[in-house]
């Protein structure tokens, strides 16, 4: 499966459906072609992979009270094509754009409103994600996205040369979740750059 990229004078993110009979070894095999680990929260079950106008995604978990949801989805920059509508221009590099990606997925998911964003300094890209950049977003969510709760926190990863992921986190009362939420953010990272051990899912911590 390819991951379809169009730009047309602004930057927006669409992707190629999931395949509705994606199976947990093609997502695992996904996983080891990005170099991400999947570590599962505790108490959090396994949901199926989704399709929506805003963010295909292959993965979701949520914990047991429902009240916490984290969707996942996986962009190796091997199987990205960018759709560029302007015989002006080159067309973009997949490994210069994610910035600007991030940025107009957090628009969309906010439908258009004030969706705070900030990147991670470096060094804690590094530290919390083993990646060489990566972002976070808080929203409030919109009917596209498919989802009752009200909010929503969307951190982005990216490994150069690699790939790009999103951990969409959906929730109706931050307060109430932070807690789990800040725990959950260790549930897809990249593997370290000196690991020998493969890429994939590892058991919960």
């Amino acid at each position: 499966m390819r991951f379809l990229l169009p730009v047309l004078l602004c930057l927006i993110p669409h992707w190629a459906a999931a395949d509705d009979a994606e199976t947990v070894d093609a997502f695992g095999a996904l996983l080891h072609e990005a170099q991400l680990v999947l570590t599962r929260p505790p108490g959090f079950v396994d949901l199926s992979p989704g399709r929506n106008p805003i963010l295909d995604y292959e993965h979701a978990l949520r914990s047991a009270d429902g009240s916490l949801e984290i969707r996942l989805a996986v962009r190796p920059l091997g199987r990205l094509e960018i759709d560029y509508d302007d015989p002006h221009g080159a067309v973009p590099n997949p490994e210069h754009v994610f910035p600007l990606v991030f940025e107009s997925l957090a628009t969309r998911l906010s439908g258009g409103r004030h969706a705070p964003s900030l990147p991670y300094p470096p060094d804690q890209a590094r530290t919390k994600f083993n990646a060489d950049w990566a972002a976070a977003a808080l929203f409030d969510t919109v009917s596209d996205f498919a989802t009752d709760h009200k909010q929503g926190l969307l951190v982005a990863i990216h490994r150069n040369k690699v790939s790009d992921a999103y951990l969409v986190f959906l929730f109706d009362d931050y307060p109430a979740v932070k807690e789990r939420l800040n725990a959950a953010m260790g549930t897809l990272v990249f593997t370290p750059v000196d690991t020998a051990d493969p890429p994939g899912e590892s058991q919960p911590r």
